[in-house]
């Protein structure tokens, strides 16, 4: 099925925590980094996900915010870095292209953020997404 999300990613299950709603499940992308998902208790079990379950992890690019190193003090789990392969801006947002280890992404930030932040090819930077944004499928 052809989506319109842009960062698919493959991986495999790790770790998965059930409760009563929610879950955790913890994901080993292709690239070797890890993230999380907190997705609904139904959707583990429609899913059929446990440890070593091959999924996508699939994240809308308005979702990726960016940063230019680590941030600690923040609640957001999943901190992947890489570097800035291609920058458009438009009128009032941009698209940034990340190299990532494994692959790429592309985060939809303000045409403001990405001057104020001076992101051009080259820039290392870190994506920063928050588990409830991450959506899994079995793959």
């Amino acid at each position: 099925m052809s989506m319109s999300i842009r960062n698919q990613f493959p991986g495999t299950v790790t770790a998965v925590a059930v409760g009563e709603a929610m879950a955790s499940v913890k994901v080993r992308l292709a690239g070797g980094q890890d993230i999380t998902a907190a997705i609904t208790s139904d959707a583990v079990k429609d899913l059929g996900l446990a440890a070593g379950s091959a999924v996508k992890a699939l994240v809308k690019s308005t979702e990726v915010a960016l940063a230019t190193g680590p941030v600690e003090g923040i609640s957001i789990r999943n901190q992947i870095p890489g570097t800035v392969a291609d920058v458009t801006t438009g009128g009032a947002m941009g698209s940034v292209k990340v190299t990532v280890e494994g692959g790429e992404l592309t985060a939809a930030i303000t045409k403001d953020a990405v001057e104020a932040l001076g992101l051009t090819s080259g820039t290392s930077v870190v994506a920063l997404i928050k588990s409830t944004e991450v959506s899994l499928a079995a793959a």
